[in-house]
């Protein structure tokens, strides 16, 4: 038990990480998964590209990768929050517990980032985070609660 709530605060603290990077730092971190991935696929198939085709990439997918971001780190930390919950409720209220918990989390992180050079607030982001949290804990709880 003890265990799985050390495992629930160092990925918050890795949320916290990510949240407390400078804008720059954080699209530079977006911009460098976008060149290892999605551009090396497009050179793979259409061959070299160039520094306009580049900027035209990266402002075409930036968006939907930081926003991808935010659900996989909310993702990882509703899965990590059931487990940790599912110790002690064995309902299927375990799952609004721990979409609350991702919830109320996700709203003091874009809070924190109101105070991060050139960051901001965005509910958009929470409701992101809360339907990433949503999804594993739904994934993961229906299977564990058939079993019990």
């Amino acid at each position: 038990m003890k265990f799985k709530l050390v495992l629930v605060l160092i990925w918050m603290f890795v949320i916290f990480s990510f949240s407390n990077q400078p804008a720059l730092e954080s699209s530079n971190l977006s911009d460098g998964l976008i060149n290892n991935t999605i551009i090396k696929v497009y050179e793979f198939f259409n061959g070299k590209v160039d520094t306009v085709k580049r900027e035209e990439i990266l402002s075409k997918y930036s968006y939907p990768v930081r926003k991808l971001a935010h659900f996989t780190e909310y993702f990882i930390l509703g899965f990590l929050v059931l487990i940790f919950l599912m110790d002690y409720i064995h309902t299927p209220k375990v799952i609004i517990y721990c979409v609350l918990i991702c919830f109320i989390y996700a709203c003091t992180d874009e809070f924190h980032q109101y105070f991060v050079d050139g960051r901001y607030c965005s509910f958009l982001d929470v409701i992101i985070d809360t339907i990433g949290s949503l999804t594993s804990s739904l994934i993961f709880s229906v299977k564990k609660l058939k079993k019990q």
